[in-house]
């Protein structure tokens, strides 16, 4: 007796035990199945807010057993085609044995989530698929610290992307080049908030150009704002010559100057001045232009064209040196040949031709020096001949008598009397 009631004792103690067992078993029956056995098929939806999302759940050795999908709640959407749920957002797209196919229209943030496919075989098999819903931003603006900067300013551009989920990505760029800002991210609710910052020291090359903010997000593309840069910038001043057009500025000459000025905001005040000297009286200053109608030396120096704006003043300055006027001279009666030698390697060009001018000069000084010293040799040949002729002549006309005289007044007589044979003995030369 006492064993055997030890023996129900035992058995009745050992029931209770094998209930908690049993119930594991069942629920392990209930366990999501992934593997090569499984019979449900479904893929996970991204999708953009206000977007259609499609729920597939689709079955692959079908044995018409019934399919039905569920919410994140649990809540029944659709058993086989019928829908319990009152929510008129999903519509049944197709239904067969082998796939029960749900859309969901109007999408929002709520809807995210697990759905569940279910399908009652034995044991019953489910599966889930997650509805991710991203928001793209609300509002892209850029904030600029400046409307108008000044050139060598450094000036600060924030941009704020506003309620997007995930957080945005912000991107700058000056024109075609990337630039690289600094962003802060801030979360509200399931919404993010990112604001970039982006400090950039502006030159006059910026004047006009786009600084773009663009967003990187799934859900959207190619959204972007941007801003034009508005710089103001001293004046850019450049001198030019407008005559003569090439060549040298010689004495007698005109000489006409064009100063241009180039500024943000455009240049109201240009003058020219002479450097280090008064200007000349006779030089003429129209606007920007500069006019000398007759150059001389006395015009050598420096000429300056200021100019000036609301940022600042620039200045440009052109060396005058006025050279002499071109030697004209006939052409010699003789040819004269002479080689000028040009140096290949000319640093100035208003040098080199100088220069060249001052060789020709110079050989044609040559050629006239050449000319004269064969006319003088011309001229003494000629003269030299002249008074050996004339020499020839007085020694043969001598008295002959008055060699032999005694005295002055003897060789007067005797001179007077060879007159008389002055014909017959006369002698010429040849």
């Amino acid at each position: 007796m006492a064993g055997g009631s030890h023996s129900g004792s035992a058995a009745g103690g050992g029931a209770p035990g094998l209930l908690p067992l049993l119930l594991l078993l069942l629920c392990a029956a209930a366990i999501i199945h992934r593997g090569d056995g499984q019979n449900l098929v479904t893929e996970d939806v991204t999708v953009v807010e206000g977007d259609v999302a499609t729920i597939s759940c689709r079955v692959k050795n079908s044995d018409d057993s019934v399919i039905q999908l569920l919410n994140p709640n649990r809540q029944t959407i659709y058993f086989r085609d019928f829908r319990p749920l009152k929510d008129s957002r999903f519509q049944l797209v197709n239904f067969s044995n082998s796939e029960l196919r749900v859309s969901l229209t109007n999408v929002s943030i709520s809807d995210e989530g697990r759905y569940f496919c279910q399908l009652y075989t034995d044991p019953p098999q489910e599966i889930y698929t997650t509805i991710t819903v991203l928001v793209p931003p609300r509002n892209l603006v850029i904030d600029i610290q400046k409307e108008t900067a000044v050139e060598g300013e450094e000036i600060e551009l924030n941009c704020t992307a506003m309620a997007s989920r995930p957080a945005t990505t912000i991107r700058w760029f000056k024109g075609n080049k990337e630039l690289t800002g600094k962003s802060e991210v801030e979360q509200w609710s399931d919404m993010y908030t990112v604001t970039s910052q982006l400090v950039l020291k502006v030159g006059r090359e910026d004047d006009g150009v786009p600084v773009i903010c663009l967003v990187d997000h799934p859900a959207v593309k190619d959204l972007q704002t941007q801003r034009y840069l508005e710089v103001m910038y001293k004046p850019q001043v450049r001198v030019s010559q407008n005559y003569p057009v090439q060549g040298l500025t010689r004495e007698g000459e005109p000489l006409e100057l064009t100063c241009a000025a180039i500024g943000k905001p455009q240049p109201t005040d240009m003058r020219w001045l002479r450097v280090d000297d008064e200007m000349p009286q006779h030089v003429v200053v129209s606007g920007s232009n500069l006019l000398i109608s007759n150059l001389n030396k006395t015009d050598n120096g420096t000429y300056r064209c200021e100019a000036s704006n609301a940022v600042g003043k620039s200045h440009a300055d052109y060396m005058l040196f006025v050279y002499d006027p071109p030697t004209t001279i006939p052409p010699p009666t003789t040819t004269t040949t002479t080689t000028t030698t040009i140096p290949t390697t000319i640093t100035d060009s208003r040098a080199g031709e100088e220069g060249a001018i001052r060789s020709v000069d110079h050989a044609v000084v040559g050629g006239v020096v050449a000319v004269v010293v064969f006319a003088m040799l011309c001229l003494l040949i000629i003269l030299g001949r002249y008074f050996a002729r004339h020499k020839g002549t007085y020694f043969t006309h001598e008295a002959k008598g008055a060699d032999d005289a005694a005295d002055a007044d003897t060789a007067i007589i005797n001179a007077e009397g060879g007159q008389n044979n002055s014909e017959e003995k006369k002698e010429y030369f040849i």
